[in-house]
This record gives C-alpha cells, sequence and structure tokens, in this order.
C-alpha cells in the first residue's frame, strides 16, 4: 500500500512540473520570437506542446464515464500555417442522451506587437456546430489575429458515456511535436489491448494508483452500439464502498517528427502515423461474470453475426419475394441469376454515402426508401443472393481510410461486401453500393488487404480484397508530322478491370465538352473529335478515340527537330523524391501501362538518333520496364510496357522504386532527333 502511494505521489509531482513547464495561457516571449522549428526548418507549424490525460470517473447515478483533458500549444511559422489556426474536434453524437459533452473550451492567440506579447481571447462567437453525419458534430474554432510567429493556446475537456471506446493514443501528426505528454488511466474493471500503429514508436511507461468507489447495484455499460448492464438491476439499490486498483499507461517524447502524403500513391497517411489503438478485450465488474470482447477473430465475426443489426437482417426475406421470382425466372444460369440479382440491388438501393458493419434503419426501409448505409445494401444484396439458392456471405471490410485491421479488434470494421463462392473453392466479391463496380472489381475504398468471411452461424475466414487482375491502360497512337512541323493524329485506349472502373466514376458525370476541354489542358493538343465507348456496359472494357492536333510537341533547333517518342504519353517526372519513405507505396491495384506510338516522319527528313531500348526491373518481381523504339522505311515504331505485379511496394523496396522511375523517366525523355536530307 505504502509502494502505491509513493508511486501516486511521484506522478503527480511529475504532473505537476510537467504543468509548470508549459502553464495554459502562459506563453512565453522567446515561444512567440522563434522563427523556425529547431529540428525541421520546412515546417510550416508545430506543436510546441501536446497533452491529454483520459480517464475514468465514477458517478453513483449514471457508473463510470470517460473524461478527456487536453491542452495544445501551437507555433505557427509561416502562412501556410496559418490554417492551423482552425481546430475541429469530433463529438460522437447519435441524438440522444447518450452522447459526448465538450466543455470548458479555452484559447488564446499570441503574437508580437510593438516588440511586446500581446495575448487575445478566443471569443465564443468564433466556436460553433456542424452536424457531419448522423453520428458526428464536429466543434470548429478559430483563433484570432493570426500572424506569422503567433502561437495558440487551447485546453477544453470531454466527458463521454462511451467507456468502451478509447480514442486512439496518436502521436505523429503532419507537424512535428516538441513535447508529448498523454496518460490513459483505466480501472481495474476494464482490460484494453494496446496494438501499435505506424513506424514511429513511444515505449509507455506503467503504474498503479489504488482508488476507491461507492458502487450501486446498477452499473451501466454504454457501448455505441447499445447499453447493457453490468451487474444485475435491483428495485433496491444497495451502495458499497469498493477498493479498485487503476492501471496508468503514460506516453511522453520530444521532437516527434512530421509525416505528411507529399507524395503519391498513399491510402491515408493517418494510418502510418506513430501512435497506439486501445482496443476493449474484456470486462468484469464486482459480483459479475467476466465478458470477453474482441479476443480473437472469430469471437469478433460471432459477435458481430449475433447482433440484430446484422445477422438478423440477413434472415428477413418478405419484402423482396416478389422482385426476386421475377428476376430469377428470367434464366437458369446460375452465374446470370447472380449478375441480375447484383444489378438490381445496385439500381434498386443508391448508397447514402455512410459506411457500416451493421443496418442503421434496417434493410426493410432502405429497400423500401431506395438508400440506404453500406451494410443495409450488401445484405440485401446477399440475402437475395442465398434466397436464390446461390452460396453467398457477407464479408466485414474495413476502408482505407480506417486501416488495416492487423489484431482482432470490433472497431477495425466498418464495411460489408458480398461473396458467391462456387463448387470448386473459386469465388467473387460483389459491393452493390458502387455503380461501376463489377466480379471481384471493387471500389478502390475498400481495396484493404483482406477482408472477414462470415459464414453460418457466425463461422469465418480471410478472404483477399485486393485485386489479382492487372488494371490495364492501352493507349495506341498513330501520328505523322506535317510539313508545316505540327502533329497530328488519332489516339486510341482501353481501360479494363479497375483501370474501367476509375475511369468511369471520374469521367461519367462530366459532360463531353468538359472532358474534350480537361483533355486538351492535360496533354497540351487540340481535339478534332472525341468519343468515348462503353460508359455504362460493365462487361466491356472503356474505349476512347481522339483525333488531335499539336504545334508543341517538336523542337526546332538549327534545323534539326527532336521528339520525344512517346510524345503527350512521356513520363517526364520522377514522381517519389523523397530520400526514404517509411510507408508503402499504394497502387490500390497491380497496374499495367501499354503504349504503342506510331510516327511518320516528313519529306525531306532522315533519322540521325534514336534512343536505345531498355528493359530493367524491380526486386522480387515486383514489376519492370521495357522500351523499345525502331524505325522502319519513314516511320518510327515505340513500344512502352510499364507494370507492377503487386498493388504494394512495401518500404523496404521504396529506393529501389526511386531508383526506377528515374531510369525510367531518364529514357522516356531522350529524342528522336530528325534532320534534313
Amino acid at each position: 500500500m505504502k509502494k502505491s502511494i509513493i508511486i501516486f505521489t511521484l506522478l503527480i509531482c511529475q504532473l505537476s512540473i510537467v504543468a509548470q513547464d508549459f502553464k495554459f495561457g502562459d506563453v512565453s516571449k522567446k515561444e512567440v520570437e522563434e522563427k523556425f522549428y529547431p529540428s525541421d526548418s520546412t515546417a510550416e507549424a508545430a506543436y510546441l506542446y501536446k497533452f491529454r490525460r483520459t480517464n475514468f470517473e465514477y458517478n453513483q447515478n449514471t457508473g463510470f464515464q470517460l473524461v478527456t483533458e487536453i491542452h495544445e500549444r501551437i507555433k505557427i511559422y509561416t502562412k501556410k500555417g496559418f490554417e492551423k489556426a482552425t481546430k475541429s474536434i469530433v463529438i460522437y453524437d447519435p441524438g440522444d442522451a447518450d452522447r459526448d459533452k465538450i466543455s470548458s473550451i479555452k484559447g488564446y492567440t499570441f503574437t508580437m506587437t510593438n516588440g511586446k506579447v500581446k495575448k487575445q481571447k478566443l471569443s465564443k462567437s468564433s466556436i460553433f456546430e456542424e452536424r457531419v453525419s448522423k453520428y458526428r458534430i464536429l466543434k470548429k474554432m478559430t483563433f484570432p489575429n493570426i500572424a506569422e510567429g503567433s502561437v495558440i493556446d487551447l485546453k477544453y475537456r470531454i466527458v463521454s458515456p462511451f467507456t468502451t471506446v478509447i480514442e486512439d493514443v496518436n502521436y505523429q501528426f503532419d507537424i512535428p511535436v516538441k513535447k508529448f505528454y498523454t496518460e490513459i488511466e483505466t480501472p481495474e474493471y476494464y482490460v484494453f489491448d494496446k496494438k501499435n500503429k505506424g513506424y514511429f514508436l513511444i515505449p509507455y511507461k506503467a503504474t498503479t494508483r489504488d482508488g476507491v468507489i461507492t458502487m450501486s447495484q446498477r452499473v451501466r455499460e454504454t457501448t455505441r452500439s447499445g447499453t447493457v448492464s453490468g451487474v444485475n438491476t435491483s428495485s433496491n439499490v444497495n451502495y458499497q464502498n469498493i477498493n479498485l486498483k487503476y492501471n496508468i499507461d503514460i506516453y511522453e517524447a520530444e521532437n516527434i517528427p512530421a509525416i505528411k502524403d507529399t507524395e503519391p500513391y498513399v491510402t491515408d497517411i493517418k494510418n502510418y502515423r506513430g501512435g497506439v489503438d486501445y482496443e476493449l478485450e474484456s470486462t468484469k465488474y464486482p459480483n459479475s461474470t467476466l465478458k470477453m470482447y474482441s479476443s480473437t477473430w472469430q469471437n469478433v465475426s460471432k459477435q458481430i453475426f449475433k447482433l440484430p443489426s446484422f445477422g438478423n437482417e440477413l434472415e428477413k426475406t418478405s419484402y423482396y419475394k416478389d422482385d426476386l421470382n421475377k428476376i430469377i425466372n428470367e434464366t437458369n444460369d446460375e452465374f446470370d441469376k447472380i449478375i441480375k440479382i447484383f444489378e438490381f440491388v445496385k439500381q434498386k438501393v443508391k448508397w447514402n454515402n455512410y459506411y457500416g458493419k451493421t443496418v442503421e434503419e434496417g434493410v426493410r426501409k432502405a429497400y423500401k426508401e431506395g438508400t440506404g448505409n453500406i451494410a443495409e445494401i450488401n445484405l440485401i444484396l446477399t440475402s437475395m443472393l442465398k434466397s436464390a439458392n446461390i452460396n453467398a456471405y457477407p464479408v466485414l471490410a474495413s476502408t482505407r481510410r480506417n486501416g488495416i485491421p492487423i489484431f482482432p479488434t470490433l472497431d477495425g470494421f466498418n464495411y460489408v461486401v458480398t461473396m458467391v463462392k462456387f463448387p470448386d473453392n473459386s469465388y467473387i466479391l460483389l459491393d452493390a453500393s458502387e455503380p461501376y463496380s463489377s466480379p471481384n472489381v471493387l471500389p478502390e475504398r475498400v481495396l484493404n488487404w483482406n477482408g472477414r468471411v462470415v459464414t453460418e452461424n457466425g463461422g469465418s475466414d480471410w478472404v483477399r480484397l485486393m485485386p489479382t487482375k492487372l488494371a490495364i491502360e492501352d493507349h495506341t497512337v498513330m501520328t505523322k508530322i506535317t510539313n508545316d512541323l505540327t502533329i497530328e493524329g488519332l489516339i486510341r485506349s482501353k481501360y479494363q478491370n479497375f483501370s474501367a472502373l476509375k475511369f468511369r466514376k471520374k469521367h461519367n458525370r462530366i459532360k463531353e465538352e468538359s472532358l474534350i476541354t480537361n483533355f486538351e489542358e492535360k496533354y497540351g493538343i487540340e481535339v478534332d473529335n472525341f468519343k468515348i465507348s462503353n460508359s455504362y456496359k460493365l462487361d466491356k472494357p472503356i474505349s476512347r478515340s481522339v483525333k488531335f492536333i499539336s504545334d508543341n510537341l517538336i523542337e526546332q533547333i538549327n534545323g534539326k527537330l527532336y521528339v520525344e517518342p512517346l510524345l503527350f504519353l512521356t513520363q517526364r517526372e520522377n514522381p517519389f523524391k523523397l530520400d526514404d519513405r517509411t510507408y508503402p507505396v499504394d497502387f490500390a491495384s497491380p497496374l499495367k501501362f501499354n503504349n504503342a506510338v506510331a510516327i511518320q516522319i516528313p519529306e525531306g527528313y532522315k533519322i540521325e538518333t534514336l534512343p536505345e531500348s531498355m528493359a530493367i526491373g524491380l526486386p522480387d518481381k515486383l514489376g519492370f520496364f521495357k522500351y523499345q523504339v525502331i524505325s522502319s522505311g519513314n516511320k518510327v515504331k515505340v513500344i512502352s510496357t510499364l507494370q507492377f505485379n503487386s498493388a504494394v511496394i512495401t518500404p523496404q523496396y521504396y529506393k529501389d522504386l526511386k531508383k526506377f522511375y528515374g531510369d525510367l523517366v531518364k529514357k522516356q525523355t531522350e529524342k528522336i532527333v530528325l534532320v534534313k536530307n
């Protein structure tokens, strides 16, 4: 007991020291005068101090509540850093009594004025709420009098009844952190599994303290999917003092580097920033039995399947019975039935832009009103397929922005797709929420490693979500150089698999006039004729043909003509510029780009120089580049193939990839040289 008291006293002293170093509302002149962040002179802003304390407080009437206190001090170095002066805090608010509550918002802006530090208070008129979804509100605030060199100080408190959800401990951001301190305190009744994420690690310090609460027989455990009782309720409430232990995790560090998405092909950079996920593993209150949550993937799947908002919804069939009979009476072919049901659901129920592994309003209402969340749409699809005697199952998944569920977790899934399994163990994946999806061609938002297929009675196994087929772009260009040194020609393009989905999603809602303008601006050419075929025929590749003319694809120097062999299809810049990249390059799908160009040279000219052929590859057969330029009579033919066999290139291969692209750019920008006869 004495040892615990000593540890707790030392902890309080430590907190006092931290608080004294960064007392809220007391910013030094030195902090305001600082011109750049010492460890990263390119930083637009930095957290001088980032403090968080999350703990459980007990109330005799409501039970445990989760209380989080925040103190952030941000230094703004440049005008680009002004965006940090607008703060948004996410509040979970489903519109009933159980909701997060934010209070005690205080803030100041500190600036230098005539050699002195001027302090300006954040006014209530600068704080407002915006509902961004059915379940979430943004508390927004804009700090006043912002200038280069300003320091903003913010403090607030959030009280949440949702004791099963501790927000992630994030300690890496898009700006650096000078001093970081986070403390998570949990009562012994709650066991949380801690899972590191990202590529930056802060080891935590674990300690404990003793406490006492006055507890009734009624203990509420509130989750975001409902409220259950921790112990049996009674009409006569008896109170008793109970001793308990609190477990304390402390994360403390200085000079944490920033990580931001300065390069392309990133799912969501937040997934790769350092931090810790807190996942509830079990609860056990006094005089109650142990309740397990997400100890194994099998347990996770069973829990979700047993939810009334998931498994029960699959069993409802009467609402679509007449429509389904009409569909299945049209054909005896099983695959044809699958496609007809799939296309029917896509047309019948439109996505309302809400994700979810469980339904919101229910499948009946979604079907009747013609709109629903992800779970409602794909559970309807799964149920209809099963009713047609097709071997269909729901698949739990996570969107790319939600991260990859590496460890057993209930919160790791936020999406559902449908799997149809055939007797030979092959399968197709379907997502009826995306109008342009087709079998095994899912929308990019859910191309996130693996999903968990849920079979009867909650059994489950992994299934690959990432595409195996190459996303193919084929471009064939036939051109000639005219006597007045312009280039005119025709380009035919074909898009297949995931490339076709992306093309349709991007272009189908745009008028042809705008498509032509965009094409001209992208490639620096003038379009004479423009045609797209198979825009809505999902079983066929997208094709596009464009007649064009351009007078800026040829350089004339000292009587010689210089032409890039791939013309406007040339890759002129290496997209990878970092010395090291600590997060993967994610293309979403394996890729293949085929470019074939034929150039007819003008009369009176001959070829002086052609670029040499090249063939290079990435390690472990991750990809290759082949390039060939040949002449035949008065024509030059170019064949270029770039292929990536994996959708994801891990950081260990980044330097190889950067060099690979550098060599590719160097080769493609080598020019054909023509001279007069």
